[in-house]
């Protein structure tokens, strides 16, 4: 009789536990297809501004100079390493392998012999480096879905340090999204900007103003771009990973269920024929 009250008990346990999961399986899934929107919308625009700014800097040859653009003419003594993760759990391995990237590219910095400042997005990117007791200079919290303006204005931030000489690099590690089944962890170097390749023939220009001035405004608006890019890759990547997860955990929450079901009719049978077994041997008894 035990056994059938803790079967019973497991049984509304697993339903309750599916329910939950099933609900916010579909939460995620409205958060997926409109994040997806947001990223699907600014990615043509970020590529194209990364791409216009390659041009028009091979074009413009050695005519303008731009200390976003320029390598440090002297090895990297402080790099700025910020690490987006999300603010709640229950999303597959999203969370862990961007946090593992984010440890071992400070430890890499750190062992060239360079200082590592970490700056974080999300609650568990700061609680992960807490509990490796690796100091965080600057916690910031976005929400999962990260406006243009706050960006913008981390953005800005970044390049007046980074001109100012606080930073020889600035490193973004954060979730990118590929497709619905693939997401890969990646750090970016958000500052200097790579100088133009010259592969090729340059595009010919005629510039008005000249191609420093168009550059000053491109280059800036090209930081601002990539890094919003990245922002709303992680928000799209941690959906997906929760909706695939919390659909993970339904299905297994059923098999469970039909597991102790199967386990709960058996006993209760078994409990049947023990109970019609002694009645039938006292009926004879008596006889």
């Amino acid at each position: 009789m035990a056994q059938i009250r803790e079967l019973k008990k497991r049984m509304i346990a697993v339903r309750t536990i599916q329910r939950i999961t099933k609900t916010m399986q579909m939460i995620a899934t409205a958060k997926f297809t409109a994040s997806l929107q947001r990223a699907k919308a600014t990615k043509p625009y970020t590529e194209r501004i990364r791409a216009l700014v390659g041009e028009v800097a091979a074009a413009a040859g050695s005519d303008f100079s731009n200390a976003l653009m320029q390598a440090p003419s002297v090895a990297a003594k402080r790099e700025l390493i910020l690490v987006l993760a999300s603010d709640r759990g229950l999303c597959g391995a999203y969370n862990g392998s961007v946090l593992r990237m984010g440890s071992k590219l400070a430890q890499a910095v750190k062992a060239k012999g360079c200082e590592a400042q970490l700056e974080t997005a999300g609650k568990k990117a700061a609680a992960f480096f807490k509990y490796a007791k690796m100091p965080v200079a600057v916690r910031h919290q976005f929400g999962d879905k990260p406006s243009y303006a706050q960006v913008e204005a981390l953005a800005d931030r970044m390049m007046e340090e980074f001109t100012a000489g606080k930073f020889d690099v600035v490193h973004v590690v954060y979730m990118r999204f590929v497709s619905n089944s693939r997401q890969v962890p990646t750090t970016i170097q958000l500052l200097p900007l790579a100088a133009p390749s010259a592969s090729g023939p340059a595009p010919s220009y005629e510039f008005s103003p000249n191609g420093g001035e168009i550059l000053a405004d491109l280059l800036p608006r090209s930081v601002k771009v990539s890094l919003f890019q990245a922002f709303n890759d992680a928000a799209v990547s941690e959906h997906v990973m929760r909706m695939i997860s919390m659909k993970s955990a339904t299905d297994n929450a059923a098999g469970l269920g039909r597991t102790i079901r199967r386990n709960y009719n058996r006993a209760r049978q078994a409990r049947i024929t023990t109970e019609l077994t002694e009645i039938v041997s006292g009926a004879a008894a008596l006889a």
